[in-house]
């Protein structure tokens, strides 16, 4: 506001493939501590952290709708920052949008003022990637005492009924094991159909994708992983994209913390089973000694380096996963281990850290274990468990887990068999199963895929409950082996699914699914790419046509 402010000269120097940077000349060096105002004008939108989704690209279809997604390092391309997980800032907002629209943000408070124009604050220190701005033709609901439910007018309704009362379960449950809950709200954000991921950890603000909808709460579970990164990621935060293990580790096993309080072990183990799973199908597609497979990435910046988006995978999230339980495994104790977690937050929050920081902590925090000398323990490491990629040293026990999984690889045997045993199908209940019981008993049956002819029509015909699903992560697998079994009576649900929605992990597998079946589910793959390109996000459709070898990008 200070209107003698001195004009400065700037420059734009290459840094990246993924950007460059912003040189400012100031008049004299500063000194430490001194504090510094720079105003900067600036225009931003062309960018990848910007994305700007046409009518049809909505749910509504009436209105256009734009959001940001920062993480790993988009925000760069939104406004000018520091755009590293190592600094952590406040920040404030005044954003003025068109009659008819609403604008939210990451923020810890926002009011609306005249002329359409919202005002955001977020008083606690975060990255840059986790500022996040949605506008659109958006409304809300109260679901709980801090909690609401945003999203666009035609699917208010289903997420006030599907989120009612939940999350405030899982805020306090993960109170009560990592300590406070400090960002005030959570709120959630239903995202158009075409947003191309599951969740995005938004402070204050979840992003999450539309197919959590299912319509009977089986997938409110996923939610968790998204209200853990509260203590994980955001609070406690990796100071370099090379130790994203360090986020998603962690957040994986405080999910699996909260779910064990809410749906108890064995359910636990279930899922944590099918996390494994899909481990084991990342390493076997890349080789193991593959250098993302190790928890610390080398990402060199400079033009030629690695962009830090080019290295998601599964490695981070269940490799990590099994660091952090290694390190419960060598306490022993449960409620020790849990009582070290929530000190770990107090001791780090609001900060920026490394893996030696964590584990020097974990050695303090356990002078009896430093004495021991657990980290050096042979083929356990610490170094090994950072710096050599392959699969991990050490598995958590997920036996309890085996009374869910053994029923469901029993059915699935009943249904691979030559002639159908209908009376012993017909004993199993799986009304009661929850949902990743009935994931891991379509994976099974989608494994022994394809079936003896007519078995997977009398399946269909059997459960409805399966063939009929809302649940997104039902559809896909019940896609999956109409395909793998060319049930062609069910190619519609294929193409219904695909135009519901446009998340890369539904969306990719079927495309592939279809272009390596029979010409009938090529030309399903054409058709259906041809009616729905428009509605998907960019990368999406890229990927895509990849599959199709309509020469899209890499």
């Amino acid at each position: 506001g200070d209107a003698a402010g001195q004009v400065l000269p700037v420059e734009s120097r290459p840094f990246a493939s993924y950007g460059s940077t912003l040189h400012i000349a100031l008049p004299q060096a500063p000194r430490a501590g001194q504090l510094l105002t720079l105003l900067i004008d600036y225009e931003a939108g062309e960018g990848p952290g910007v994305c700007w989704l046409s009518p049809e690209q909505t749910a509504g279809k009436q209105k256009p709708y734009m959001y940001t997604q920062g993480q790993a390092v988009l925000n760069r391309s939104f406004f000018p920052c520091f755009d590293t997980p190592s600094v952590k800032f406040t920040y404030s907002a005044t954003v003025k949008v068109p009659e008819g629209f609403t604008a939210v943000m990451s923020a810890t408070s926002w009011e609306k003022q005249k002329d359409n124009t919202f005002v955001f604050k977020m008083s606690q220190p975060i990255p840059s990637y986790l500022i996040a701005l949605v506008v659109g033709d958006i409304v809300s609901a109260d679901v709980g005492p801090r909690s609401r439910v945003w999203a666009e007018p035609c699917l208010i309704e289903a997420a006030k009924k599907e989120y009612d009362g939940v999350i405030e379960e899982f805020l306090v449950v993960g109170e009560k094991l990592f300590g406070p809950y400090v960002w005030g709200r959570y709120d959630i954000l239903f995202m158009p159909p075409s947003f191309p991921f599951g969740g995005m950890e938004n402070p204050c603000l979840t992003f999450v994708t539309p197919c959590l909808l299912a319509g009977d709460r089986s997938l409110v579970d996923v939610i968790i992983h998204e209200i853990s990164h509260s203590w994980f990621g955001n609070l406690v935060t990796n100071a370099t994209w090379g130790e994203f293990w360090l986020n998603e580790g962690f957040t994986m096993y405080a999910q699996r913390r909260i779910s064990t309080e809410v749906y108890g072990l064995p359910y636990t183990c279930l899922e944590a089973a099918t996390g494994r799973a899909l481990l084991r199908q990342h390493m076997d597609a890349t080789g193991e000694d593959h250098p993302l497979n190790k928890l610390r990435v080398v990402i060199e910046p400079g033009l030629w380096g690695v962009n830090p988006d080019d290295t998601y995978n599964e490695t981070p999230y269940e490799k990590g996963y099994c660091f952090v339980s290694y390190l419960a495994h060598l306490v022993g104790n449960q409620s020790k281990f849990d009582a070290f977690l929530q000190a770990y937050v107090n001791r780090f929050k609001f900060q920026s850290i490394t893996a030696d920081d964590t584990l020097e902590f974990f050695l303090e925090y356990f002078p009896e274990l430093k004495e021991r000398g657990v980290d050096s323990i042979p083929g356990f490491e610490f170094d090994r468990w950072l710096n050599t990629p392959g699969w991990p040293p050490y598995l958590p026990d997920l036996s309890p887990g085996q009374q869910l999984m053994r029923p469901a690889e029993e059915l699935a045997e009943l249904w691979a068999a030559d002639s159908l045993n209908m009376e012993a199908i017909e004993a199993v209940d799986i009304m009661g199963w929850r949902t990743y019981q009935l994931v891991y008993f379509l994976d099974q049956v989608l494994q022994k895929s394809p079936l003896p002819e007519g078995n997977v029509k009398r399946l269909s015909k059997m459960y409805p409950k399966i063939s009929k699903a809302q649940n997104a992560e039902l559809r896909l697998r019940w896609c999956q082996i109409v395909l793998k079994n060319n049930l062609e009576a069910e190619y519609s649900k294929v193409k219904d699914f695909l135009h519901s929605q446009g998340k890369q992990k539904y969306t990719l597998p079927l495309y592939r699914a279809m272009w390596g079946g029979s010409e009938a589910t090529r030309a399903l793959a054409m058709e259906t790419f041809s009616a729905t390109a428009p509605q998907l996000h960019v990368n999406v459709q890229n990927y895509i046509k990849k599959i199709l070898g309509l020469g899209g990008a890499e």
